[in-house]
Formats: structure tokens, C-alpha cells, sequence
């Protein structure tokens, strides 16, 4: 019966370690801040969150300057945006370049985000076989332009 009594009661610390671990997990996770704009998180800059705040979408923490169209560097073509967002790794591999919309959230948060300059950004939606729409950060205008000129890029990765 001893045998039987000792089982028992490693049984019972089994379960009463366990059960205090997860309360301390769960705790410890519940507790985290939620994430806002401007925060660093995933290898960038928390740019937009969604309603349940947890998820939403990073911009890379600065404008892309390498593997740029070789005409001014960190300015690229359509083409090599595409190209260079797609070789960006930054911590992460899902980086990507932003549609029209996702362009427009930057723009508006430019301030608490930081590093964009007064200039014409890519965004990944085409208006035609050969233009593209960009977002003018001077402005706040988004036109179509051919994806052969040059505009600067930002990347951005969901989370």
C-alpha cells in the first residue's frame, strides 16, 4: 500500500507542477503589451495593426539601397524592386513589396515610422501592362507612372 500511496503523490506534484507551469505561461503571455505603430517588432516597424492587435503588418526599418536600378542609389525600377524586395531577408524571408493601400498606410504613418524621404515610393499594384502605381511622399498623391522609371522602395512583412 506505501508503494501505491508514494505513486499517488508523484502523481499528484506531476500535476500540480504542470498545472502551475501553464498558469504561469499563460499568464506571462497574456500580460505582453499589445503592439502599436511605431513599435519594433519582426525585423521592422509595426506599421498597422488589426482590430484583435494581433496581427498586422511591418515595415522594414529603412528604404532599400541595395541592388538598386544603378542609375541613384536606393531609387529602383519597377522591375528591380520587385527583384530586390524579394531578395530582402532582414531576420525574415516574407518580406514584399506593398500594394497600393499598404503604400498609403506608410505614407499616413511616415512620421512614427521614420526614414522616408520626399520622394516617390513603388507600390506592387499595376495600373497596365506597363505602369504601376506609386505614392508620392511629398504629396501624399498616388499616380501611375512606367514601371521603367525610378522610385524609391520600402519593404513590408505581415505578422
Amino acid at each position: 500500500m506505501q508503494c501505491l500511496s508514494k505513486k499517488h503523490v508523484a502523481r499528484l506534484w506531476i500535476i500540480f507542477l504542470l498545472t502551475g507551469l501553464s498558469m504561469f505561461a499563460t499568464s506571462t503571455l497574456s500580460s505582453a503589451a499589445p503592439l502599436k505603430i511605431g513599435d519594433s517588432f519582426g525585423g521592422g516597424v509595426v506599421l498597422y495593426v488589426d482590430a484583435t492587435g494581433q496581427h498586422g503588418l511591418i515595415a522594414g526599418k529603412a528604404d532599400m539601397v541595395d541592388l538598386s536600378s544603378g542609375k541613384e542609389k536606393g531609387y529602383f525600377t519597377w522591375y528591380s524592386a520587385k527583384n530586390a524586395v524579394n531578395a530582402f531577408e532582414e531576420g525574415h524571408c516574407d518580406w514584399f513589396l506593398p500594394n497600393k493601400e499598404q503604400l498609403k498606410q506608410l505614407y499616413a504613418n511616415r512620421g512614427i515610422i521614420g526614414g522616408v524621404v520626399a520622394s516617390y515610393y513603388w507600390s506592387s499594384s499595376e495600373s497596365g501592362l506597363n505602369q504601376a502605381w506609386a505614392q508620392d511622399f511629398s504629396t501624399g498623391e498616388q499616380l501611375d507612372g512606367n514601371k521603367t522609371n525610378t522610385a524609391r522602395v520600402r519593404a513590408v512583412r505581415f505578422f
